[in-house]
């Protein structure tokens, strides 16, 4: 097994206390690798389960309809998320309003302004999120999301 050591002073800053003046002995940071039995070393990672929120902090619970299009040559797309009764209608008076489209993986953030919502009877019934993709590594990053979302949710491609 390896460990890396961070040299304390890095992770932290100040070592003198505000609160009595006296000195802090604090341990040093020490970060495990794990080794495969290749003998390649790996740095732990940790995983976030891929999310879309309406109301930052607020996961949004239905799984939506995704359209996807892409120019001929690859350089631009669009991905159009349709949610029938989405979630956030129950919790949006309580919380907030919607602020926009998150998705969120362990590689960040994609966001979106481009939400709509579709009025039935006078209430809310679904919401219409556009995500465009303006260049081919926007386009990349965006399908790496919707695999990481599609199989933590069991969605399938279907090409039509």
């Amino acid at each position: 097994m390896f460990v890396y050591a961070v040299p304390c002073s890095i992770v932290h800053q100040s070592r003198n206390s505000s609160f009595n003046g006296k000195t802090l002995r604090m341990p040093c940071l020490r970060l495990r690798l794990v080794t495969q039995s290749s003998g390649m070393q790996m740095p732990v990672v940790m995983m976030v389960k891929p999310k879309i929120q309406f109301i930052q902090g607020t996961d949004e619970q239905t799984i939506p309809d995704v359209r996807l299009t892409k120019s001929r040559d690859g350089t631009n797309g669009m991905a159009i998320f349709t949610f029938d009764q989405p979630s956030v209608f129950d919790s949006s008076g309580e919380i907030g309003d919607i602020t926009g489209f998150y998705m969120i993986d362990e590689e960040g953030v994609l966001q979106s302004v481009d939400v709509n919502a579709k009025f039935v009877n006078g209430k809310p019934s679904i919401i219409e999120a556009k995500y465009i993709m303006r260049s081919p590594r926007e386009w990349d990053r965006f399908m790496r999301f919707m695999e990481r979302y599609s199989n933590a949710n069991g969605l399938q491609f279907i090409k039509k």
